[in-house]
């Protein structure tokens, strides 16, 4: 996991060995920015953003970054 609570980055990755080959990735990445929460990447099964949205958080707080800026419109999700 990696944490930036000052500069509201969070990620969390995998790394190690696999078969004498090296692995690292991304598996979610989210940023807070102007008091909204953008998934810039999510490489879950379960969809991160409707996992918030279960939770409580509401769609015009949340923002898909991994979409472009003019395909956000139709995600029912917030767009910036």
């Amino acid at each position: 996991m990696i944490f930036d609570p000052k500069g509201d980055h969070y990620q969390l990755v995998y790394v190690g060995w696999k078969n004498r080959w090296r692995q690292y990735g991304c598996v979610v990445h989210i940023d807070i920015k102007d008091e909204k929460i953008w998934v810039q990447h999510d490489g879950t099964e379960v969809g991160l953003a409707d996992e918030l949205v279960k939770l409580g958080v509401p769609k015009s707080d949340i923002v898909l970054g991994f979409h472009e800026p003019f395909m956000r419109q139709y995600t029912g999700f917030a767009v910036g």
